[in-house]
């Protein structure tokens, strides 16, 4: 089997270990629903519910931060063409969970509960926060 030499993945072997390499994720504290604070960027101190979480590339859109415009085609012959705002994805390091408690932004603990499932902990409070589904 031939061993990689040149590339950022050197050493590894050529075949099946590449994908496994591709598909590695970032693990967040933040999910799809959870109301969230900007920390650094132009959108600094602006407040948002987190819309969609990209686990491969570590990125998070959040409601109305980022808002980038979009220059639509009409795909149909009734439809017009709009230029159409929408927002874009930011990393998940540049924004902070809101306390349940006081709504100030705060780090997040894990704690294991007696039944076995994993809860998420404000820093700050010690009150736990929910998951949004």
């Amino acid at each position: 089997m031939r061993v990689l030499r040149y590339r950022k993945n050197e050493g590894k072997r050529l075949g099946a270990g590449r994908h496994a390499f591709k598909a590695e994720r970032v693990k967040m504290p933040i999910t799809k629903g959870d109301v969230v604070r900007v920390m650094r960027g132009e959108d600094e101190g602006k407040e948002g519910k987190v819309l969609r979480v990209f686990t491969k590339t570590g990125r998070i859109t959040v409601e109305g931060v980022k808002m980038v415009k979009r220059h639509r085609k009409a795909r149909r012959a009734e439809e017009q063409s709009a230029i159409v705002e929408m927002p874009a994805p930011i990393h998940h390091s540049n924004v902070m969970l809101l306390d349940p408690k006081g709504g100030k932004p705060t780090r997040v603990k894990h704690r294991i509960d007696a039944d076995g499932t994993k809860e998420r902990i404000s820093a700050k409070s010690g009150e736990p926060i929910p998951r949004k589904r």
